[in-house]
């Protein structure tokens, strides 16, 4: 009994604070506090390690996409942009710098073989890039120099491969247009080089004085002009202002075609990844803060039940209820501090191995972390301890002295709706704030409620037919001592197997989750996923390109034919840039699409809404992307202007197409094999075969099919494949790394479940041991009763994870949710085998406790 009773006038004259730090000190040595600071240092250790990583990712993200740009603002436009634009910017004291793009034809000297190849030109002024910096060597292979500025007059920058296409060599010659420049290096990294087909091009730099004696710039031109600006104090309003400004003038009509580029589109590659990967940690760390809600709310109330008896010796000793309520608030709020700030260390710590693991992911070191994910921890940790620790633990003022003669009144009661609903409210809302997506908090917070729920309703019926299930006259003894321990006490019966489902769910949700998950992730990039885009294929090289693609042993590939079509009519209405409302809808309508036909479905598109009818007369197959900017549905009819030539569909379906896989995708499809009349090409995409360690680099297998087909553009995107399967195998790794707070904090709750009814299981064991039960036929009932409350919980669990994991599957991850029919079964024999050791840890000491000890500790 942890009460001074020899000197009990001065206990009660001693402060409230000394009192509730002197219980503190005691219920820590007693070990009575572990549990409840172990749960809450793990929530906030994962929220906090998420909140870290986020917070300087975001920022390093950020940080990068100026660097992709090539400023921190860029203005895009099919005409040079009016002075006005350069001149507001310097008036606010940010950087300006220009650069011309366009596709042209780069040719060797005829005194070096005369070959031509397909380049992207790209003239700079003097201060480029803004953002980041360009790696050049002295040649192919050559060791890379970071560097500033546009090159030299007289002078240009290549890529390494369009050296090998034409056979040159820096310091050869490059003629370009009515211009004979020097190769003086080659680029390595272009930071601001964007995608698109026409950016795989190998790239030309010149100087943009250089440009006009070129003469490739006529009034027919489809030229891309860029005006970067950026802040040299790195001053984000000052910017604003003028993107602001800009809008106000784009809107006016001044710059038709044109548009202000974001850091949003620094990286659209891995974009879909990351914000797959940043849900998954979000949801990570939200099942361990509800586990160790869970968690907690069993432990305080533990606390308390054993704690009356010290309550209804204070009341005896003359403390009031006010005094008793603020001890343990006091107690309470200090140990949820303590806990707070050691889940904060913790996070803060396990932050710097998700930087280390997902290394890559920005250019450089990622900033300093702010203070906001640790206060946040810090807010969470007390919200668990007073919202579902202290509603139990405060009822301790209530014991009546009475108790102290009477065992059987003053026990603890089920918290007030009103108390019990303020904690949830508070912590669920922090709860929203961590899953940052509204849509995986409601689904990941709204099933956990469900599912306790359902867990309470199914386990409250299988105890009920428990008794009638194990018969006595024909069960072993040990199974209906067992069966009858738990029908004997059903609450906690029910208390237990809810508790351990709740574990088990966050489990296995989350193991089910991301078995799914990362085989999206590697399905989208698999090692034999295409290196090669081919496109400008000729009608009559069709024939010809597969054939030699057959010859060099490549037998998969995507085939389809390319038509270049703008959209002029929706519904028999004319479209215009103007009339739309959305930005990306505009530039959408300014441009021309890329078109396609086949009789088939492609096998990597999903169809969504609709049915794909090989053959359909007038139908058409669009993009749900698409669709949902345009504001088209089915039964729509669009009307494409191709090469002068108007051609109508029917909007028969919707398709979802993975713009991150590595396969040829299309807006718009006419569902079938031949569509006559129109000008095509075609494109392919395939892995190119890997050539033999001694080649020499002019029999390379891209060498053979530029020389066999000079007018194709052959891009190579090995260097992406490899980057994108590098970063999702980092990202990975973080998801696989978090995991383990999870399974620490659902380890917990099977914990704090299994040895809730520590005492009260003692005292059952001591009487039977007493009335002539043997030791070994006790540890048979124990072992059985923990198999069967963790089996059952394992296959509650194991069906409540398949509906909550579809619902988060299509609707927040968005992939095909492929739960086995199995995983009820390994999710009872899991939840046995953890229930046991769970068990055999937590209850070791009830078996071998003297009786006498006990049965004497029962009766004072």
């Amino acid at each position: 009994m942890n009460v001074e009773a020899a000197h009990p006038v001065s206990v009660l004259k001693v402060s409230v604070w000394r009192l509730a730090w002197q219980q503190l000190r005691r219920d820590f040595r007693a070990g009575e506090l572990r549990l409840l600071i172990v749960a809450v240092t793990l929530a906030v250790a994962a929220l906090t390690a998420v909140g870290f990583f986020a917070d300087r990712l975001n920022t390093g993200l950020a940080r990068d996409a100026r660097q992709l740009m090539g400023g921190d603002a860029i203005l895009s436009s099919d005409k040079p942009a009016p002075a006005q634009f350069a001149e507001k910017a310097q008036s606010l004291g940010l950087q300006v710098a220009t650069s011309t793009s366009f596709p042209s034809m780069g040719r060797a000297d005829v005194a070096q073989g005369g070959a031509t190849r397909l380049v992207a030109v790209k003239a700079v002024s003097d201060n480029y890039p803004l953002r980041g910096k360009l790696q050049l060597s002295a040649g192919t292979g050559g060791e890379g120099v970071a560097v500033k500025g546009a090159p030299q007059r007289g002078t240009v920058w290549v890529d390494p491969g369009l050296l090998d296409a034409l056979g040159l060599r820096v310091g050869d010659p490059l003629l370009l247009g009515d211009s004979r420049l020097q190769i003086a290096r080659a680029i390595l990294i272009e930071p601001d080089r964007g995608a698109g087909f026409m950016s795989f091009s190998p790239r030309v730099m010149l100087n943009q004085a250089d440009l006009p004696a070129t003469g490739l710039i006529q009034p027919a031109s489809r030229v891309s002009y860029r005006l970067a600006v950026a802040s040299p104090a790195n001053d984000d309003r000052v910017v604003r202002r003028f993107t602001e400004w800009a809008e106000v003038e784009l809107k006016s009509g001044k710059l038709r075609g044109a548009r202000l580029e974001s850091m949003a589109s620094g990286r659209p590659e891995m974009r879909q990844t990351l914000d797959r990967a940043e849900k998954f940690l979000n949801l990570v760390a939200l099942l361990a803060a509800l586990l160790a809600a869970v968690a907690v709310a069993i432990a305080s109330r533990d606390f308390a039940s054993r704690h009356l008896d010290d309550c209804a010796m204070l009341r005896v000793l003359g403390q009031s209820q006010r005094q008793i309520a603020w001890q343990y608030l006091i107690e309470f709020g200090l140990v949820g501090l303590l806990a707070s700030l050691l889940g904060v260390g913790a996070g803060f710590a396990v932050h710097h191995v998700f930087v280390w693991l997902l290394s890559g992911l920005v250019e450089s070191a990622l900033p300093a972390a702010t203070f906001w994910p640790a206060l946040f921890g810090i807010g969470v940790g007390l919200t668990l301890l007073v919202g579902f620790g202290l509603p139990p633990v405060l009822q301790l003022a209530r014991v009546p002295p009475l108790r102290v003669i009477r065992r059987d009144v003053g026990a603890i009661k089920p918290a007030s709706l009103a108390v019990l609903g303020a904690g949830l409210l508070g912590f669920v809302a922090l709860l929203m704030a961590v899953s940052s997506d509204l849509k995986l908090g409601l689904i990941a917070v709204g099933g956990f409620a469900a599912a306790v729920g359902f867990f309470a309703l199914l386990s409250w019926a299988a105890v009920s037919l428990l008794r009638r299930a194990v018969p006595e006259s024909r069960a072993p003894r040990w199974l209906v001592l067992a069966t009858r321990q738990i029908a004997a006490r059903p609450a906690f019966a029910v208390l237990q197997v809810s508790a351990l489902s709740v574990g088990l769910l966050a489990l296995v949700l989350l193991v089910l989750l991301r078995t799914d998950l990362i085989g999206s992730w590697r399905q989208a990039t698999p090692p034999d996923a295409p290196n090669r885009f081919v496109i400008n294929i000729q009608p009559d090289q069709g024939e010809a390109f597969r054939a030699r693609l057959a010859a060099d042993g490549v037998t998969r590939y995507d085939w389809y034919p390319m038509i270049r079509g703008r959209l002029v009519a929706v519904n028999g209405e004319a479209v215009q840039g103007d009339q739309q409302s959305d930005e990306r809808a505009r530039r959408l309508v300014e441009r021309e699409f890329n078109l396609s036909h086949a009789a088939q479905q492609p096998e990597h598109n999903t169809i969504v809404g609709g049915r794909w009818v090989a053959e359909e007369p007038g139908a058409i197959s669009v993009e749900e992307g698409l669709a949902e900017t345009l504001g088209l549905k089915l039964g729509d009819t669009l009307r494409f202007d191709i090469a002068g030539q108007l051609v109508e569909g029917r909007i028969t379906s919707l398709r979802k197409v993975d713009w991150a896989s590595m396969r040829v995708n299309f807006f718009v499809m006419f569902p079938t094999a031949q569509l006559t009349d129109v000008p095509i090409s075609y494109i392919a995409a395939f892995r190119a075969p890997a050539a033999p360690a001694d080649a020499a680099p002019t029999a390379s297998f891209d060498n053979r099919l530029t020389r066999e087909f000079p007018n194709i553009t052959n891009v190579d995107v090995s260097a992406s494949i490899a980057q994108v399967q590098r970063i999702l195998d980092q990202v990975i790794r973080a998801v696989e790394f978090l995991f383990g707070f999870t399974l620490a904090a659902g380890l917990v709750v099977l914990f704090a479940a299994v040895t809730a009814t520590r005492e009260a299981r003692a005292r059952e064991f001591a009487v039977m041991r007493a009335l002539g039960a043997s030791g070994s036929l006790l540890a048979k009932v124990q072992r059985a009763e923990l198999l069967g409350i963790g089996a059952l919980a394992g296959v509650l669990a194991s069906l409540a994870a398949a509906a909550v994991g579809w619902a988060l599957a299509r609707y927040v991850f968005e992939f095909s949710w492929n739960a086995s029919p199995w995983v009820p079964v390994l999710g009872g024999i899991a939840g046995a085998l953890l229930a046991l050791a769970a068990g055999w840890w937590g209850l070791r000491e009830v078996l071998r406790r003297p009786v006498v000890t006990t049965l004497r500790m029962a009766a004072e």
